[in-house]
C-alpha cells in the first residue's frame, strides 16, 4: 500500500454509534437469542463466481437448501416450538418458491438478504438495484415487505446504509461490534437503521462447511457445543444478546443439526434468556427508545 492510500484513510471510529443503550428486556428474561438464518442456496456460490453456474457439483453444495436442509431446520424448530428469521436472497426464492413458501407457512419472519447475494462494495453500482429486486421478489412471490436486512457475506458500506434508510428497512443484522441492538448514525449524524449485531462465533460456516476446496475442516460437535454453551453463559451473565448466523448448507447437515438440536435445547433450559425474532428484539429496542 503506497502513502497516498494510507494519508487517505480516515483518522475517526468506522461507526459513529454511540455504544448500545441497556435497555431491559422483556420480563422475565434478562438476556436475548437472535435465532437466525441465512438461506442463500446456489448464490452463494455464484456470486463469488458466475461461472460456477455450470460447474454442477459446486451448485449442489447451495442446492442441499431446499433439498434437505432448509426442511429438516424447519422441522427441528416446530418441534422445539421455536421461531426464528431467515434472511434469503431474491434468487433463492425465485428459484425455490416452495422452499421459501414453507418457512413462511412455518411462522418464521423472512429478512431481505440482497438478490444475487453480492459483496457490498464501496461504489458498486449495482447495490440499489440488488436491494430493490430482493424486496421485488419477495413482494411477488411471498406477499413480504421486510423490515430486516442481513448483507451477503456480512459486509457493509455507508451507500448501503442510506439505501436502506431509503426503502424503509427498520433493522439490519451484519456488524460485529457490540452485544446489545443500538441505532446506526450515518455520516452526516442523521439515524440509521437499528443494528443487531452478529455474534461472530456463532456463525456455523466457520465451524463446519466441507467443499472439495474448503480451506477449513470440519470442527467436531463437542467442540462447537462447548463455544456456544461458554459464550451463551457468558452473554447471559452480561445480560446481553447472542446473534446466530446459521445456514441450511451447514447446520442443515446431519452431523451439524445433531449439534443444533441440542443447543438449543440447552438454551430453551435457560429461564432467563428470551429466543426469538429481529423484529422482536428490534420491537423492544424501539419501545425503550420511544420512552426515553
Amino acid at each position: 500500500m503506497n502513502r497516498a492510500a494510507l494519508d487517505s484513510i480516515p483518522v475517526a471510529p468506522a461507526n459513529l454509534a454511540p455504544p448500545a443503550p441497556d435497555y431491559p428486556w422483556p420480563t422475565p428474561y434478562r438476556s436475548a437469542m437472535f435465532l437466525s438464518f441465512d438461506v442463500d442456496a446456489e448464490s452463494a456460490w455464484t456470486s463469488k463466481d458466475a461461472g460456477h453456474a455450470e460447474r454442477l457439483v459446486t451448485m449442489s453444495y447451495g442446492a442441499y437448501e431446499a433439498r434437505v436442509g432448509t426442511p429438516k431446520l424447519l422441522e427441528l424448530l416446530d418441534q422445539l416450538g421455536l421461531k426464528g428469521t431467515f434472511f434469503i436472497t431474491g434468487w433463492a426464492v425465485d428459484a425455490y418458491p416452495a422452499m421459501a413458501e414453507a418457512i413462511l407457512r412455518g411462522g418464521h419472519e423472512i429478512g431481505h438478504h440482497g438478490y444475487h447475494h453480492l459483496m457490498p462494495d464501496p461504489g458498486a453500482p449495482f447495490m440499489e438495484e440488488e436491494v430493490e429486486r430482493g424486496f421485488e421478489t419477495l413482494k411477488r412471490r411471498l406477499g413480504v415487505v421486510p423490515t430486516g436486512y442481513r448483507a451477503p457475506y456480512g459486509e457493509f458500506t455507508e451507500g448501503l446504509r442510506k439505501i436502506l434508510v431509503k426503502h424503509g428497512i427498520v433493522y439490519t443484522s451484519s456488524f460485529r461490534d457490540d452485544v446489545r441492538p443500538y441505532r446506526h448514525v450515518l455520516r452526516d449524524g442523521t439515524p440509521g437503521p437499528i443494528e443487531l449485531p452478529v455474534t461472530a462465533s456463532y456463525d456455523d460456516w466457520m465451524h463446519g462447511l466441507s467443499t472439495r476446496f474448503s480451506p477449513r475442516s470440519i470442527f467436531p460437535k463437542e467442540h462447537v457445543l462447548s463455544l456456544w454453551k461458554d459464550e451463551l453463559d457468558e452473554v447471559r451473565d452480561w445480560g446481553a444478546m447472542v446473534t446466530t448466523v446459521l445456514h441450511p448448507q451447514c447446520s442443515g447437515r446431519p452431523m451439524r443439526l445433531r449439534l443444533l438440536r441440542e443447543f438449543l435445547t440447552y438454551a430453551q433450559g435457560c429461564p432467563d434468556l428470551w429466543i426469538t425474532t429481529g423484529e422482536a428484539i428490534a420491537g423492544n429496542f424501539l419501545t425503550h427508545e420511544r420512552a426515553a
